[in-house]
């Protein structure tokens, strides 16, 4: 009523008045107009973005992808601004309350709930004492609406003090004092938890020494480069032993998955491309048991005697691509004993895939560049649909299900390719495709009449993904011993994440119990035996596995040896280590009396003094 009181009297006033607002609707529709053909565009060019990502990511592996690596960063940063554009202007036209724009022409995205495990911090909005319409005090409690959001607490650093207290004995008057704490680094000033971080920082999150110090003088903490580097090489010697365990376990497979990628090292002012090698046990996909596991190697170059040193003891089912440098270790004649080379089906569908893909670049979607290599992608991709279904299973049901349902598509595929072939010409890239697959087709076709082999190399290729990803950061190894420094470093960290394991959670606990833990149950340390720790903080007293650490297996009983890549030595400890005057923070030791004093970890081995050699 009061809106009705407040109209002018007068026709032509209120005539004038309905002109004005109706010019005002009409400008806010053209607003509202410009608007959605804004975010429309936006919209598109974000799906644009996504299908070129994927795209780009579906070839991520190889020389190729390795060189688009760029494009990929770069596209999804731009892809990052136009959502945080879009986030910009729905926030200012929330805030304007414009009551032209309908909430459906925003599409919000669908949020998940918070994640279940982080702890809850109830914060209570006091309620109203009294009703707000009648006045009366009468109020009883109908329920409660909760709205979450995700907070951070900045990580807090602090000094740990690690006190001895000293007694007197008043009748012989001798002096006793329990001994100093065993430390990772002698005579050093970081705790195993802070060592984990900077490793995790380093060699799992990309993030350089430089940058790191960078972000600890932001935080109060002056922690020079140079000795975050010297931490870095102490904690890899005292990592060592764990090292050689995962590498031994690693070469006691029957079956291993291999690649390699590129590594610039900085030389005499110049980079040059060394490499680093990655070797996979993961027996996952048919049903085995035995904990997955990677070890990494580092070589200055690709000359293939890195891999054949590598390998010079092992033998069993090799899963690689077509490297060159692989060719000899398939001799029949070779000594130890056989190794079975298995083709990587994906490699091969890539090739094909990348000619067939061609069409959906193409701005005319009825253009078909190639359509013998979309034919070929479809054979392929019909293999892969059956071999998906059957990946967990045991090896007896996989075989049965390729010799029943796979091997016929792979007799058809054989006869179709064979005759294609004869109809295309001899140096096209679509030739090139054929000629890897038919002249490699023993290979490829070996997981037929084995169950454990798997349809293509991706558990190596996975394992290849982060150190690409980290390339972008660190630009180049310092060194040739930093590049074996990272290939172990990185041993560690991504077998922990094959085992399900928060790998700076363990490094930190393995960095307070290595110094301490005898050579006999270093085994308990690797990720899989550390993970049955759980909440106890006891060591398991049978770890699984352990036997079949000791004695290998059937494909290879010989013991590997890391220091020369090749077998005929035990895994040994190269480190020892010695009490430090320090404690295990950051922290200085100060000889002041306590009233109290937190005893040390039960687990430790009293008496036991060992000398770390930094290096």
């Amino acid at each position: 009523m009061s809106d009705l009181a407040d109209l002018p009297d007068d026709i032509e006033a209120l005539k004038a008045m309905v002109r004005e607002r109706s010019a005002e609707t009409i400008a806010l529709k053209a607003q509202l107009i410009e608007a959605q053909s804004a975010r429309q565009s936006a919209d598109e060019l974000i799906a644009h973005l996504r299908l070129q990502i994927l795209k780009l990511q579906r070839a991520q592996f190889g020389q190729t992808s390795e060189r688009s690596a760029r494009l990929i960063e770069q596209l999804e940063l731009s892809l990052e601004d136009i959502e945080g554009d879009i986030a910009e202007d729905d926030a200012k036209a929330d805030a304007s309350k414009t009551a032209l724009v309908p909430a459906h022409t925003r599409r919000q995205p669908k949020r998940g709930p918070l994640p279940e495990h982080l702890p809850r911090e109830r914060a209570v909005i006091p309620a109203p004492q009294a009703c707000p319409c009648c006045g009366s005090d009468k109020l009883s409690k109908l329920g409660e609406d909760i709205t979450e959001t995700l907070e951070v607490i900045p990580r807090r650093f602090f000094v740990k003090q690690t006190v001895r207290e000293r007694f007197s004995c008043r009748a012989c008057e001798a002096i006793t004092q329990p001994p100093a704490p065993f430390h990772v680094i002698a005579r050093g000033r970081a705790g195993p938890s802070l060592l984990a971080m900077i490793l995790w920082s380093k060699y799992a999150m990309h993030l350089p020494l430089t940058r790191q110090a960078g972000a600890f003088h932001h935080e109060g903490i002056p922690l020079e480069v140079s000795t975050m580097a010297d931490w870095v090489g102490a904690s890899a010697a005292a990592l060592e032993p764990l090292t050689e365990l995962i590498r031994a376990h690693v070469f006691a497979a029957a079956r291993l998955h291999a690649d390699d990628t590129t590594v610039p090292v900085l030389a005499k002012g110049k980079t040059r491309t060394g490499r680093l090698w990655a070797y996979v046990r993961d027996d996952l996909p048919f049903g085995g048991r035995d904990p997955p596991a990677v070890a990494y190697f580092y070589s200055s170059d690709r000359r293939g005697e890195h891999p054949q040193t590598h390998l010079k003891d092992w033998s069993g089912i090799l899963q690689a691509d077509a490297y060159g440098g692989f060719s000899a270790l398939y001799a029949e004649a070779r000594l130890p004993g056989l190794i079975r080379e298995a083709s990587c089906w994906a490699h091969a569908r890539r090739e094909f895939f990348k000619l067939a893909d061609v069409a959906r670049k193409a701005r005319d979607a009825r253009t078909v560049i190639s359509p013998i290599a979309l034919e070929a992608v479809k054979r392929i991709d019909a293999i892969f649909d059956i071999e998906r279904a059957i990946n967990g299973q045991g090896t007896d049901d996989r075989l049965r299900v390729r010799q029943e349902s796979i091997k016929p598509l792979i007799g058809e595929l054989h006869d179709w390719m064979t005759t294609q072939r004869t109809r295309i010409s001899g140096k096209g890239d679509l030739a090139k495709a054929f000629d890897y697959m038919l002249k490699r087709w023993p290979s490829f076709t070996a997981f037929l009449d084995d169950g454990r082999i798997c349809l293509t190399n991706n558990a190596a290729e996975r394992m290849i993904r982060p150190l690409t990803l980290g390339r972008r950061n660190w630009t180049f190894a310092g060194s040739d011993r930093g590049g074996e420094r990272a290939a172990a470093i990185y041993t560690l960290l991504q077998t922990a994440k094959l085992n399900g394991v928060d790998p700076q959670a363990w490094l930190a606990d393995v960095l307070s119990r290595i110094a301490d833990t005898p050579t006999s149950r270093l085994v308990d340390l690797l990720p899989w035996n550390w993970k049955a720790l759980g909440q106890s903080g006891h060591l398991p007293m049978s770890p699984p596995n352990l036997a079949k650490m000791k004695t290998g297996s059937s494909a290879s009983s010989a013991k590997w040896n890391p220091k020369t890549g090749s077998s005929g030595s035990t895994v040994r400890r190269s480190a020892k280590m010695e009490p430090s005057r320090s404690p295990t923070s950051v922290s200085r030791t100060s000889k002041t009396s306590s009233t109290s004093t937190k005893p040390i970890e039960a687990d430790r081995v009293p008496g036991r003094m060992r000398t770390l050699h930094r290096h």
